[in-house]
């Protein structure tokens, strides 16, 4: 590379023609291939660009050029497509689908022999956080250089690799913080840090959509964004993919190495994060010796968690590469060291771009021996593991085993049906009606993360999680087997749809249990068409045709002769509903059950349509609420009002029956909102709070519940005790105190409300706060308590689950006049994926107005 250390003053000081700077290092260019420039009409670093503008101008590259092919892989729900350029030679374009099944066969560890000449496959991928915008426009102008350089550096890079470049893997977000920056600048840019160009309004572009953290979701699958990606993935295993992002304006930039992996015995080799992580890094570092750059690694990030853009090609035989650029949030800004333009941070993320570009050719063979390895390690892995399958059921929610079943699927897991009865620890896992995943298969390591559990970890600070087993986020029944077991079918997409059977006429009602996943979707559908819908707040038996079936509690009755719309319409209803969500619905001719309550009891409780809002805004937790939106828009397809804090005096508070507080700090209420909402809740309507949402109850006296405070328990004489600790140690001494996410058990009430449609008193759920709920002082109001033997999955101090968890309560129930509070000390609804918890809040959201709490006798 050419030396550019005089001009390292300027990067930082004032605004830099990125363009004029890097690309004549990579030149002669063909002329008919236009820059980014001339496409766009402002040079790279003078303007935030819209993702269109960058669609557009890749859809150009690949019209002009024999060297480069655009595809589309996928969609968000803001309706943009999700777009890949695929570049090198053109002999290689010729030959891309024979080069593809070349590269898979490495994948199959029965196959031993391969062509050295095979490219190795780059994935350069940016911008899965929208407003960390410097890779984007590195992505064009690595992009421009990759297609139009006739360099001969370039032209062994395109003969050598096939690199699929992937300029904004979030592009609602990116337009969100594209729209902000632009629209807040002026023709003399301001680089004082308090500028309104420089702080996004709420939710800012971080995030998709419905505010979704997609750096966390390639294991969670949840997302289109990430189950395009996925999906583009598995067809090409590539061996480097890149993960782009921004950080602190005052950091500087960070390459992998990361620190060391929290995991006491990390399931991906030593060889990613040792001999490659090492490799790769000394190309970052003279990339950036060379222009006079500062960075830094193995430290604040790991790769523990497997569903990081960073980590999950780690375990798919690629190496994962995380890039960390100090953010200028907007055109120029002032920092530490000086002030920080636009055009500075997006020079060091190309000068990494190229750098990984040239790495992966230099070392192709070494990239293309360890994937091959990889999967034979899997194997041999697998060979050594006393289990040799996970034996898994759930007999009676079709819709969350589904999900379940997707996400083994979307990761390539082989799954089978079970082909032969076995007990294990008491449980009776029936053939034909539960499944087996073997251990002997070359997805081996994403069997270990969705089933295996830990309690004992080389760290105690986490980047993020510390628990993932995907098994407790469905809450499916599952056994470790050691030994080989009978399988049947294997399972397939096609297997997880569900056919249910035509609702037959009834004359007098119509049964469905609230068992399943999908009911309350369906329950909302039929509220919004008037109909008429009780929930059994005590189970009963029904005799018909000389069967009898059970219905437990919650169960729906929907009366015929009730109804404002005829029979014949409700049936043609209820026939629509039953289709669309896959549910069955059982007529009955009689209210007179085989045993428990009559369906005229008055234990069957109409269920009124919830009229819902949720506060959102500055202060407000946007993961949180974001994933509350999610879940009832795209799963329930109910709406929810979000109602900013600012506008709160506006708020018509007898439109709405249930409140929803997310965590937040909620500074912006005042003691007014504080006495409207009690007024409010008095008069018989549900607010449900979560985590922060909960403390901020608490504490503003909403309820008379109480927060768990260990600290005031202990004796003047334990507080006095001070040990004297080293200074530097401190970070890592404060992080324990943490609970950043991890897995425990709670012991349900399964005659509450809000525990309505569960079958075992024990349920997994996530907590990644320290906020501690005080079991309730009357007898009936906790639904959900910590068990005594709590910890199911990650990391957490001896003293947090001895003196703080197990004597505290996951969800309460607190009253007050006519209506109630229901209080999550956790996040029931955590990125998504917690199909296993969601429940408890569509419970709250759907049964509240009749969730009372009794009273204690004196």
């Amino acid at each position: 590379m050419k030396k550019f250390f005089s001009l390292i003053l300027l990067c930082v000081t004032c605004h830099l023609d990125a363009q004029d700077i890097f690309l004549e290092e990579f030149g002669p260019y063909i002329d008919q291939v236009p820059s980014p420039a001339t496409f766009l009409g402002y040079e790279i670093g003078d303007h935030h660009t819209r993702y269109d503008r960058i669609v557009s101008y890749f859809e150009k590259l690949a019209a002009v050029s024999d060297r480069a092919s655009f595809q589309v892989y996928g969609r968000t729900y803001g309706h943009r497509d999700l777009i890949m350029l695929t570049v090198t030679s053109a002999q290689n374009h010729q030959s891309l689908d024979q080069i593809q099944a070349n590269h898979l066969r490495r994948n199959d560890p029965s196959v031993s022999t391969w062509a050295d000449s095979d490219p190795v496959i780059i994935q350069l991928g940016y911008g899965v956080h929208g407003n960390e915008s410097s890779s984007a426009e590195a992505a064009m102008l690595t992009a421009y250089i990759l297609v139009a350089s006739e360099h001969p550096d370039v032209i062994r890079y395109l003969n050598e690799a096939v690199v699929f470049i992937d300029p904004v893997i979030n592009p609602d977000g990116r337009d969100r913080h594209t729209h902000w920056v632009n629209m807040h600048k002026g023709n003399v840019l301001v680089k004082d840090p308090i500028d309104i160009e420089h702080n996004e309004g709420w939710p800012r572009g971080r995030t998709n959509h419905y505010w979704f953290d997609l750096n966390r979701d390639w294991w969670l699958a949840i997302h289109p964004e990430s189950r395009s990606k996925l999906g583009w993935y598995h067809q090409w295993y590539p061996n480097v993919v890149t993960d782009f992002h921004e950080m602190g304006t005052n950091s500087t930039y960070f390459f992998e190495p990361m620190k060391p992996n929290g995991s006491k015995n990390p399931i991906m080799p030593k060889d990613n994060y040792t001999t490659l992580n090492d490799t790769f890094a000394r190309y970052y570092a003279e990339g950036l010796d060379e222009i006079g750059s500062l960075y830094f690694t193995k430290e604040v990030f790991d790769g523990t968690y497997p569903g990081y853009g960073s980590s999950y090609p780690d375990l798919q035989g690629g190496l994962g590469i995380l890039f960390e650029q100090a953010s200028s949030r907007g055109h120029v800004q002032k920092s530490a060291t000086g002030d920080l333009t636009f055009a500075f941070t997006i020079r060091n993320q190309l000068v990494t771009s190229m750098a990984t570009v040239k790495a992966s050719v230099e070392h192709k063979a070494m990239l293309l021996d360890y994937q091959s390895r990889f999967f034979e390690s899997a194997l041999s892995n697998a060979a050594s593991d006393p289990v040799k399958a996970y034996i898994f059921r759930e007999t009676s929610d079709q819709h969350r085993l589904n999900a379940f079943l997707d996400k083994l699927l979307i990761h390539q897991v082989e799954v089978f049906e079970l082909n032969e009865d076995v007990a294990i620890d008491g449980i009776g896992f029936k053939a034909g009606s539960a499944y087996v995943v073997p251990t002997d298969q070359v997805q081996y390591r994403m069997v270990q993360s969705t089933f295996e559990t830990y309690d004992t970890y080389n760290d105690s600070v986490f980047y993020d999680a510390s628990a993932w087993s995907l098994a407790n986020t469905y809450n499916v029944e599952y056994k470790g087997v050691k030994r080989p077991v009978s399988t049947g079918t294997q399972v397939n997409r096609d297997g997880l749809s569900r056919n249910v059977p035509e609702v037959q006429s009834s004359r007098y009602a119509y049964l469905i249990s609230w068992k399943d996943y999908q009911v309350p979707a369906l329950l909302y559908q039929l509220l919004k068409d008037e109909v008429v819908v009780y929930s059994a707040f005590k189970p009963f038996e029904v005799s018909a045709n000389g069967t009898t079936r059970a219905f437990d509690y919650g169960s729906l009755m929907i009366p015929v002769q009730q109804e404002k719309v005829s029979a014949e319409r409700l049936l043609e209803l209820l026939r629509r509903c039953s289709q669309q969500y896959h549910i069955e619905v059982t007529p009955i001719a009689t209210g007179l059950n085989a045993a428990g309550v009559d369906l005229g009891s008055r234990y069957l409780r109409p269920v009124p349509i919830p009229k819902a809002m949720m506060l959102v805004g500055d202060g407000v937790a946007g993961y949180e609420a974001g994933e509350v939106w999610h879940l009832l828009d795209q799963r329930i397809h109910m709406p929810i009002t979000k109602v900013e804090t600012r506008m709160i005096n506006r708020l018509k508070w007898d439109e709405y029956n249930v409140m929803v507080m997310v965590s937040g700090n909620y500074q912006m209420l005042d003691s007014s909102f504080v006495e409207n909402l009690k007024d409010w809740i008095s008069q018989g309507n549900t607010l449900i709070t979560i985590r922060e949402g909960t403390e901020w109850a608490i504490k503003n006296k909403v309820v008379t519940e109480e927060l768990l405070d260990s600290d005031k328990e202990k004796s003047d004489s334990q507080q006095a005790e001070v040990k004297r600790l080293p200074y530097v140690d401190a970070p890592e001494h404060y992080g324990k105190t943490r609970v950043g996410g991890a897995i425990f058990s709670v012991d349900l009430d399964l005659t509450h409300p809000v525990a309505f449609g569960y079958e075992k008193v024990r349920l997994p759920v996530y907590r990644n706060s320290n906020v501690w709920l005080k079991p309730s002082s009357n007898p009936y109001s906790t639904v959900a308590a910590y068990s005594s033997d709590p910890h199911v999955d990650g990391y957490i101090s001896k003293e947090n689950l001895e003196e703080k968890l197990k004597k505290s309560a996951s969800v309460i129930v607190s009253k007050s006049g006519q209506g109630r509070v229901v209080l999550f000390a956790d996040n029931p609804n955590f990125r998504g994926t917690w199909y296993g918890t969601n429940r408890l809040f569509l419970n709250a959201l759907f049964l509240g107005p009749h969730i009372g709490v009794p009273r204690v006798a004196d």
